[in-house]
C-alpha cells in the first residue's frame, strides 16, 4: 500500500471526527445573545423617576435617581475569599489567611453606619475575565465563557465603565491589565501590569501602591479602580496556607488603612475580591471555596442602619452593578439583571420619615430597567419561556401598581402619616419587587444554557459514522490497498461534491452561509459514499465465496474466531463508556479507568496459560548455547517468571501513580497529594532537599534506563550526529532541568541583585532546553538512522552480488534488503559464538531496531520537555509512566511472541487488547499526572516556563497549557507505533517453534527488517493501528457527547459532565494530531532506510 494512502486515510478519518465535533459543540456550547442597546439619562425608566414630590428633582450631574457620591474607589482584591476578610478574635492561633485584614473588622465594629461586609456570591465559571465582565455588565457568563479567560476581547454589552464615560465621568485604572483588553480607550489614565504570570506576586500590588496614594490626593478622577494580583498569585504559587498568603493579605490591610484615612465625604469605598479560591490556591470551578468572595463598603458618611456586626448579608456580584450606577447617579447598564442592595439605601430623615421610600424607589427603576431588557431580549433571542415570562410580566405589573398607588398616596398628602397600614403595604411591595428581580435572575439562568438539538443530533450521527468507518477500515486494512480508490477516492470526491453543492445552493437561494452545515453536508456524502461501496463489494464477496461452501465456513470460523478475540477488549471498552452517563463514576475516573487497565491486561496474560501457550517448546535464540536448547520446561519456566516481573512492575507503577491525583471538591475524603505542590512551596529545607533528590533520581533514571535500552540493542555505536546528541545531547538536558528546578526552588527572601540573577535564569535555562529539544527533533527528522556498521573484511564475500547497473530497482531493493540483514546477523552470530570457525563480513549493530531507535528518542525528547512544563516533582510520575508502559509493551511483545509460533504474518496486526489498553494507560496517566477534567485543576504555570516576564500573544501560553494538560495523550500517541514494532524487537527473546525454518535452514531473527521484507503489509499495519487507535478514543469521544446531549438539563451537567466533556474533546483532537505526524514521522524513517540501504548496495556494488 503506498504512503501516501495510509496517511490521507488518517487525515480524512480525522477531519470526520472534527465535523461531527464541531457541529456537536455548536449546539451544544450556544453563548447567550447580547444586546448592543445601551442606557441614556435622556431615556429615564419612567416620568420623574425618583418618585419625589412636584418640584422635586434629580441633581443635573445625576441621572434616573439622586446620587449619593460623587466619586468611588473600587478596589479588588484578586481571589480575596470571605473568610480571608472575616476577624474572628477568639481565634488564638490563626492559619496564614486568617485575622489578617482587621482594619475591616474594627470599622464595622466602630462604625456600623459607616461600613459593612458582605458575602460576595460569584457566579461560575470564576474566571477573572468572567468575574469583571459580569461585575461591570450585571450579566450572567455563560459554560463557554470559561474559553475566553486567555484571550479577553472588548465588552460590547453596556457595562458600568461605558456610562461612566458617557456621562463625563473621569475613570482611572490601576493593576491586571485584563482591564485594558475588555475596555480599550476607556480610561482617563490608565497604569496596566502584566496579569498572567502566577509567580509573580509584587509588581502588580507594587506598581499599583506607587500610583494610588498620590492619584487619590489629586482631583483628576472620579472612580478609580485597582485590581490587585498578589493574593490571587500567592495562592495559585504556594496556596493559602503558605506564609506567603498572610504577607500579602498584611500588606492589603495596610493599604486599606492609609485609604480609609484619606477618603472624603463624598467618596465611596469599595473593597471586592472578584473570586475565591481552593485550598490548594485554584479558582474556576463553582466550590464553596471558589464563589465565596468577599465585599466591604465604607463611606465616611452614614450609609447603613445599624445592625449586629456578626451578620453577614448574602449578596451576589451582579447586584453590585445597579447599586454602585444609581450610588454614583448614572443609568443602570442596559443588560443588567441584577438587583440593587437596598441595605445602601435608607432614607434621609430631613426629606422622609419613611424608611422604605428610598429602597422602594431604587427597586422600581431596577425593575422598570430589567424589564424592559426582558422585552428586548425576549424578542430578539425568543428562547425565554413564555409561560415564565407571562408570570414576570403579572408580578412586574402589579409591583408597579402599588408602587404607584403609594406615591400617588404621598404626593396628595402636605404629611406622611407613617401609620401600621401604610408601613405594611410598603413592606410587601419590597418584598414583590426583589421576588420578581430574582426571579427574573433565575429564569436567566436556566434559560442561557441554550441548545441547538438539531445540531447535537447531526453531530452525534456523524461521530457515530465516523467511529463506524474506523472500525470497517481497521478490519480490512489488509485488503485496503486493492479498494483505497472506493474506500478513499471517491467517498472524499463525493463528499466534496455534495458539500459544494450545497454551498453555492445557499448562495443562490441567500441563505446565510453556515461552515459547519456545509462541513456536515460534505462528512454526511462522504459517509454515504464509503458505506455504500463498502456493504456492496462486502454482498460480491460473500456472494462470490457462497459457490464454494467449503471455503465459506472456514471463512466464517475464522470471522467468529476474530470476533471472539476482540470482544473482552471491546467489552471493557464499552464498560469504559457506559460509566461517562454516571457522574459518580466520571468523579472517581481515575480508579475507574485503572481498575478496567489492570482487568484487561490480567486476562490477556491468563489466556496464555488457558490456551497452553507457556507450555510450548521453543527453541531459544541463536546467541543461547546449544546446551540451553535442551529443555521446554526451562522456556516454560523463563517465558512464565519473564511475564509474572513485568506483571508486577506494571500493577506496582499503576499502585504507585495513584500518589499523583489531584482531589476533586466532590470528594469530601480525598488528600490532596504532596506531589503536586512545587518545592517552591515547601518552607522545611530537610524536607525540601530531599524531594529535590528525588526528583533529579527520577529524571535521571528515566534517561539512564533509556540510554541502557539504545545501549543494549547497538544504536550508540554509530558516528551518526543523532547518536552524538543521545549520547551528549540528552544528559544536558537533565542538567540544565536539574539547574532549573534548584533555582525554581529557592526562597523568594534574598537580596535584590540576586533575585534579578534568579529570574535571568529562570529564562536563559528553560530557553536552552527548548532549543535543544527542538534541535533534536530536527536532527532526528534529517538523519533518523542509528545504525553502525562493523566492516571486517577478512575474505572476500560481498553482501550481496554486484550490480552492473549503479541504480537498483525498489523491486530488487526490497529482494536484497532482507538478504543484506541475514547476513550481517549472521556476522552478529560468529561474533558472539565461542567456536568461530566462520569469516565475517559485516555487522550492523541496530538495524534490527532502526524504527523503535528513532521513536524513543523523539520520545524521550518529548518526555524532557513535558517533565520541565510540570513541577519539579512529578519527575517521578513520569518515571512511572515510562516503566508502565515499557513494562506493558514487554508483556504485549511476549504475548504475542509466544501467541503466533506458526504465524509471521501475525506480527503485522495489532490486537485490540493492546489498542484499548494502550488508549487507557494514556487516561490513567493523565490522572497520574496530577490532571481532572476541571477547570481548577488546570496547571496554568506551565504557561510562564520560560516566559516569566508574560507573552505578547495568547498562542504560545495556550500551547504550553495545552502540552502540560494533556501530557499523557501525547506520549501515548507518539508512542502508538511501538505496538507494532515491540513484537519484531522482541523477537530475539522470542519463543518460536521448532518446525519454523527459512530455506536458508536456520531461522532469521530479523528484528524490524522484517517490515522491509514485505512494505505493503507494513502500510496496511500502520493504516489499522492508526484506524483502532481512532476508533478506541472515538468512542470514547462519542459516548461522552451522548452523556452530555441526553444529561443536558441534569444537575450536575455544567459542573461534572460538561466540563469531562471538553477535556475528553480536546484530548481526542490533542491525540489524533499527534498520532498523524508521529505516523508521518515513521514512514519518513522507513524512507531513510531505503536510502541507507541503497548506498550500501551501491557501495557494494563498486
Amino acid at each position: 500500500m503506498p504512503r501516501i494512502v495510509t496517511v490521507l486515510t488518517l487525515c480524512w478519518s480525522c477531519l470526520l471526527f472534527y465535523a461531527g465535533l464541531g457541529l456537536f459543540l455548536s449546539g451544544f456550547l450556544l453563548v447567550r445573545v447580547e444586546l448592543r442597546s445601551r442606557s441614556s439619562c435622556g431615556e429615564a425608566p419612567m416620568p420623574s423617576a425618583w418618585g419625589g414630590r412636584q418640584g422635586e428633582g434629580v441633581t443635573p450631574d445625576s441621572c434616573w435617581m439622586a446620587r449619593r457620591f460623587s466619586k468611588a474607589i473600587v478596589l479588588i482584591i484578586d481571589a480575596l475569599r470571605f473568610d480571608f476578610a472575616k476577624y474572628d478574635p477568639k481565634n488564638r492561633n490563626p492559619k496564614p489567611f486568617e485575622n489578617k485584614l482587621d482594619v475591616i473588622y474594627h470599622s464595622v465594629i466602630s462604625k456600623p453606619e459607616h461600613a459593612r461586609l458582605f458575602q460576595f456570591r460569584a457566579d461560575p465559571p470564576t474566571t477573572t475575565m468572567q468575574r469583571i465582565k459580569g461585575m461591570t455588565t450585571g450579566t450572567l457568563p455563560t459554560f463557554i465563557d470559561v474559553g475566553s479567560n486567555f484571550a479577553s476581547s472588548a465588552i460590547q454589552e453596556d457595562n458600568l465603565i461605558q456610562q461612566l464615560v458617557q456621562n463625563e465621568k473621569k475613570v482611572v485604572f490601576m493593576g491586571d491589565d485584563t482591564w485594558e483588553g475588555l475596555f480599550p480607550n476607556k480610561f482617563f489614565k490608565s497604569f496596566p501590569f502584566p496579569s498572567f504570570n502566577v509567580k509573580d506576586l509584587h509588581t502588580v500590588d507594587d506598581g499599583i501602591l506607587q500610583h494610588i496614594y498620590t492619584t487619590v490626593e489629586g482631583n483628576e478622577w472620579d472612580v478609580l479602580i485597582a485590581h490587585f494580583l498578589g493574593v490571587d498569585h500567592c495562592g495559585h504559587r504556594y496556596g493559602p496556607h503558605h506564609p506567603a498568603m498572610a504577607e500579602k493579605l498584611m500588606q492589603m490591610n495596610k493599604m486599606l488603612r492609609s485609604l480609609i484615612g484619606q477618603l472624603q465625604n463624598d467618596t465611596l469605598l469599595v473593597v471586592l475580591g472578584d473570586h475565591g479560591m481552593t485550598n490548594t490556591g485554584d479558582h474556576g470551578g463553582d466550590s464553596e471555596g471558589e464563589v465565596n468572595a468577599a465585599l466591604f463598603i465604607y463611606s465616611t458618611l452614614p450609609l447603613f442602619e445599624i445592625k449586629p456586626a456578626e451578620d453577614s448579608n448574602v449578596v451576589s456580584q451582579i447586584d453590585l452593578v445597579p447599586t454602585l450606577a444609581l450610588l454614583l447617579g448614572i443609568p443602570i447598564p442596559y443588560s443588567n439583571i441584577g438587583m440593587v442592595m437596598v441595605d445602601l439605601f435608607i432614607s434621609e430623615p430631613k426629606l422622609d420619615d419613611n424608611q422604605y421610600l428610598e429602597q422602594a424607589k431604587a427597586l422600581h427603576i431596577n425593575a422598570i430597567q430589567v424589564n424592559r431588557f426582558l422585552e428586548s431580549y425576549s424578542y430578539a433571542a425568543k428562547d425565554l419561556p413564555v409561560t415564565k415570562l407571562k408570570y414576570l410580566k403579572e408580578l412586574f405589573s402589579t409591583a408597579v401598581m402599588e408602587y404607584n398607588d403609594l406615591i400617588t398616596i404621598m404626593q396628595k398628602s402636605e404629611k406622611i402619616v407613617p401609620d401600621q397600614d401604610f408601613h405594611t403595604r410598603f413592606q410587601n411591595l419590597l418584598i414583590t419587587q426583589q421576588r420578581y428581580l430574582r426571579e427574573t435572575k433565575e429564569v436567566c439562568r436556566e434559560s442561557w444554557a441554550r441548545f441547538n438539538p438539531a445540531h447535537m443530533l447531526y453531530g452525534i450521527v456523524l461521530l457515530a459514522a465516523t467511529c463506524m468507518h474506523c472500525f470497517l477500515v481497521s478490519e480490512t486494512a489488509s485488503t485496503f490497498e486493492s479498494l483505497y480508490k472506493q474506500l478513499l477516492l471517491y467517498p472524499v470526491i463525493w463528499g466534496l461534491t455534495a458539500g459544494l453543492t450545497v454551498y453555492f445552493w445557499m448562495l443562490i437561494s441567500g441563505i446565510r452561509l453556515e461552515p459547519l452545515m456545509i462541513c456536515f453536508w460534505i462528512a454526511f456524502g462522504s459517509h454515504v459514499s464509503f458505506h455504500w461501496n463498502f456493504w456492496r463489494l462486502e454482498c460480491k464477496k460473500h456472494n462470490h465465496s457462497d459457490k464454494l461452501i467449503q471455503s465459506s465456513n472456514i471463512c466464517n470460523q475464522q470471522k467468529w474466531k476474530s470476533w471472539l478475540k476482540c470482544f473482552i477488549p471491546l467489552g471493557i471498552l464499552l464498560l469504559r463508556c457506559l460509566a461517562m452517563f454516571s457522574n459518580s463514576f466520571v468523579i472517581t475516573e481515575g480508579q475507574v479507568v485503572s481498575f478496567l487497565l489492570k482487568s484487561l491486561v490480567t486476562f490477556t496474560v491468563l489466556k496464555l496459560k488457558w490456551n497452553g501457550k507457556l507450555n510450548s517448546y521453543c527453541l531459544n535464540t541463536p546467541f543461547v548455547p546449544d546446551i540451553q536448547k535442551n529443555s521446554g520446561s526451562m522456556s516454560y519456566k523463563r517465558e512464565s517468571c519473564y511475564l509474572i516481573v513485568f506483571m508486577m512492575t506494571f500493577m506496582v507503577c499503576i499502585l504507585f501513580s495513584s500518589n499523583f491525583y489531584h482531589c476533586r471538591e466532590e470528594i469530601a475524603d480525598c488528600e490532596p497529594s504532596p506531589f503536586l505542590k512545587p518545592l517552591s512551596r515547601i518552607s522545611n529545607s530537610q524536607e525540601k532537599n530531599f524531594h529535590y533528590i528525588l526528583s533529579v533520581s527520577s529524571l535521571g533514571a528515566l534517561v539512564y534506563l533509556i540510554r541502557r535500552w539504545f545501549l543494549h540493542y547497538g544504536n550508540l555505536n554509530s558516528s551518526h550526529l543523532v547518536v552524538f546528541f543521545i549520547r551528549l545531547g540528552f544528559p544536558f538536558i537533565v542538567f540544565c532541568l536539574c539547574c532549573y528546578w534548584a533555582v525554581n526552588a529557592a526562597s523568594e527572601e534574598t537580596s535584590i541583585k540576586l533575585q534579578d540573577l534568579i529570574k535571568k535564569i529562570m529564562i536563559i535555562i528553560p530557553g536552552i532546553v527548548f532549543v535543544l529539544v527542538i534541535t533534536g527533533f530536527l536532527i532526528v527528522l534529517w538523519n533518523p538512522i542509528t545504525v553502525f556498521i562493523k566492516d571486517n573484511r577478512e575474505s572476500d564475500e560481498t553482501l550481496v552480488p554486484s550490480y552492473k547497473d549503479s541504480m537498483a530497482t525498489e523491486v530488487d531493493s526490497l529482494h536484497v534488503v532482507p538478504l543484506i540483514y541475514r547476513k550481517m546477523q549472521k556476522a552478529m552470530s560468529i561474533h558472539f559464538n565461542d567456536n568461530q570457525t566462520k569469516t565475517q563480513t559485516m555487522a550492523a549493530y541496530g538495524l534490527g531496531t532502526v524504527y523503535s531507535a528513532a521513536l524513543i528518542t523523539i520520545l524521550t525528547l518529548l518526555t524532557l520537555l513535558l517533565i520541565m512544563l510540570h513541577n519539579e516533582r512529578m519527575s517521578l510520575a513520569f518515571l512511572l509512566l515510562f516503566l508502565e508502559g515499557f513494562s506493558f509493551l514487554e508483556i504485549h511483545g511476549t504475548t504475542r511472541n509466544l501467541s503466533l509460533q506458526s504465524n509471521n504474518t501475525g506480527y503485522f496486526f495489532v490486537p485490540w487488547y493492546a489498542v484499548t489498553a494502550w488508549a487507557f494507560t494514556a487516561t490513567q496517566f493523565f490522572y497520574a499526572t496530577g490532571h481532572q477534567p476541571t477547570f481548577p485543576a488546570i496547571q496554568w504555570n506551565a504557561a510562564f516556563v520560560g516566559f516569566i516576564e508574560g507573552h505578547s500573544t495568547n498562542i504560545l501560553p495556550a500551547l504550553l497549557v495545552g502540552m502540560n494538560t494533556f501530557a499523557s495523550h501525547i506520549l501515548f500517541a507518539v508512542g502508538c507505533p511501538l505496538l507494532l514494532l515491540w513484537p519484531f524487537v522482541r523477537e530475539m527473546k522470542s519463543c518460536k517453534s521448532k518446525n519454523i525454518k527459512k530455506e536458508s535452514g536456520d531461522e532469521d531473527q530479523v528484528m524490524e527488517m522484517r517490515l522491509r521484507e514485505k512494505p505493503q503489509m507494513f502500510s496496511a499495519a500502520l493504516l489499522q493501528l492508526g484506524m483502532r487507535y481512532l476508533f478506541v478514543y472515538g468512542v470514547q469521544l462519542l459516548a461522552s457527547v451522548c452523556a452530555v446531549a441526553i444529561l443536558r438539563r441534569h444537575l450536575m451537567v455544567w459542573k461534572i459532565f460538561a466540563p469531562k466533556f471538553l477535556f475528553e474533546a480536546l484530548g481526542f483532537v490533542v491525540t489524533s494530531i499527534y498520532l498523524l505526524i508521529t505516523f508521518c514521522f515513521i514512514m519518513r524513517v522507513d524512507v531513510a532506510v531505503n536510502k541507507w540501504f541503497k548506498e550500501l548496495l551501491l557501495k557494494q556494488s563498486r
